[in-house]
């Protein structure tokens, strides 16, 4: 299939040819003939299949009929980050070159006074992103109520940014009939929500499984045995491997910089990229990786969405991501447009929880740099804490820790001990002391104890005060006493419970005469 047999116009079929492009994407030939009839698009594809020009040609074809008024543009086109909304803005001016359609660039670090004469002039086209387009519309310097085509790019990326409330109140601010695109690489349930409540009988168009990564990139994981041994692996990457142009994500802002002054350091010609820089050092640092001038590029997740550079060879994930679908995303910058790419995640034992749901989003297991899924043992399918398998580094660093545990008496303690070479001569040697001591303990006077306790605890009979000793004595005895001592009251003791007292012993029959019969004798 061409781009002419999809229903474009020849202003746009002639920007395409001469960009170099013969034939559409699986996305862009089933998205491009429904968005030219007017109606709501749901687009799920992975990243890097051509999603941008998939809506951008459509709508340049729907808007040039018509002319924008002052303040009052007539499509809006939503993206989460200044990179993505620079480089849609750069799709309409390569496409668009044939027509007379206006555009403006609505993002935050510029300024503010030029981006408000744009929007005086009148734009077909408004490319901007959620906070700078409210603080636009609240000094009253843009209204929406003239939108026709209405865009959301990179939903899931927008609801991981948080930007799903200032979706959901600029939503509120057009008009209700419109056309709506809504496009993302992938569908959780938060998104669907969103998708059922802004469009109208979509057509859904799925190009891929959500969340699979592309076939033509290969990825591994790089097991590392700690934090600090991320650097000197990277490195080793970056040197066996064929880099033409490489990006490396971190996870966070500050370890970026820090990366990034460390492959300087040690000869690499690099870049940084993230949220915290001044957006004229942002759009400087990804234009000199644009054109070749710094083949390394390490970014925070800012750069992972969207970011179409061409040849990309290796992606370098310094840090596992946090969320599984932006391994998806990251990996996505290489093998675009039909090329072939490489992945390289580096991990530690403790990364075993979010490699495991990286697995079990993309449906398949990530071979270990230089070991092949065959040869990988299988483990415990939760990995460390819940997570998919866990590798050797893992599960030795899994058992160092439980062998710790049992021996201060943890959750170990039901482990059976490793038998060693002496333990026989060990437990003889304990089995002659305890006989040692067991004789020992036989022919010595045993020593009183602290608390003295009673032969026996039945009570004394009431007579046994004036015949016996007082029982006050067994309690006051000194503790010096000698063990035989008491002994031989616990033998009187036995002796006068169990034969009665002097002034009770019969002594014969006229004894136990009644006193009524002795009296008549």
């Amino acid at each position: 299939m061409s781009f002419a047999q999809l229903g474009l116009s020849e202003p746009v079929l002639k920007a395409v040819a001469e960009a170099g492009y013969v034939e559409p994407t699986p996305i862009q030939a089933q998205a491009i003939p429904v968005v030219l009839t007017g109606r709501d698009v749901l687009g799920c594809a992975q990243t890097g299949t051509g999603k941008t020009a998939g809506f951008t040609l459509p709508m340049i074809d729907i808007l040039s009929a018509g002319r924008a008024k002052a303040r009052m543009p007539r499509s809006l086109i939503l993206e989460p980050t200044r990179e993505l909304a620079a480089q849609v803005a750069e799709s309409f001016e390569t496409y668009g070159k044939h027509t007379r359609l206006t555009k403006a660039l609505i993002i935050g670090g510029e300024s503010m006074s030029d981006q408000e004469r744009a929007l005086d002039r009148g734009v077909d086209v408004l490319i901007a992103t959620p906070g700078r387009l409210l603080d636009l519309f609240e000094r009253g310097k843009v209204l929406l109520r003239d939108i026709k085509v209405l865009v959301i790019d990179e939903a899931d990326r927008m609801l991981d940014m948080g930007f799903i409330p200032d979706i959901e109140r600029i939503v509120t601010l057009l008009p209700p009939l419109r056309q709506t695109l809504f496009f993302s690489a992938t569908m959780p349930p938060e998104i669907r929500r969103l998708a059922d409540k802004f469009l109208s009988s979509p057509k859904e168009i799925t190009v891929a499984r959500p969340a699979t990564t592309a076939t033509n990139i290969e990825d591994f994981v790089v097991p590392v045995s700690h934090e600090s041994s991320k650097r000197e692996a990277l490195r080793s990457l970056l040197r066996s491997e064929p880099v033409k142009t490489a990006l490396i994500f971190c996870n966070r802002k500050r370890d970026v910089d820090i990366l990034h002054r460390s492959l300087a350091r040690h000869g690499f010609q690099a870049g940084a990229l993230h949220g915290d820089m001044a957006q004229e050092r942002r759009t400087a640092t990804l234009e000199r990786f644009r054109l070749g001038e710094i083949p390394i590029l390490v970014a925070s997740d800012v750069a992972a969405r969207g970011l179409d550079i061409e040849d990309i060879t290796h992606v370098f994930n310094f840090d596992v991501p946090y969320n599984a679908e932006d391994y998806v995303h990251r990996i996505g910058r290489t093998g675009r447009a039909g090329r072939s790419g490489r992945a390289f995640t580096l991990a530690t034992p403790d990364d075993g929880r979010n490699l495991g749901a990286i697995e079990r989003l993309i449906r398949r297991g990530i071979p270990r740099h230089g070991v092949t899924l065959a040869d990988r043992p299988r483990h415990d399918e939760r990995g460390a804490g819940g997570g998919g398998r866990m590798d050797e580094t893992e599960r030795g660093d899994r058992e160092h820790r439980g062998g710790r545990r049992s021996r201060r008496g943890g959750r170990g303690r039901g482990k059976e001990k490793r038998p060693s070479q002496d333990q026989p001569r060990q437990h003889e040697a304990r089995r002659e002391e305890h006989q040692r001591q067991h004789e020992h303990a036989r022919h010595e006077p045993r020593r009183p104890e602290h608390r003295r306790e009673e032969p026996h605890r039945e009570e004394p009979r009431r007579d046994e005060g004036r015949h016996g000793e007082p029982r006050s004595a067994h309690r006051h005895e000194p503790r010096h006493a000698q063990p035989q001592a008491a002994s031989k009251h616990g033998a009187s003791q036995k002796q006068r419970r169990h034969e009665p007292a002097e002034s009770e012993k019969p002594t014969g029959f006229g004894d136990n005469v009644p006193a009524f019969l002795r009296r008549g004798r």
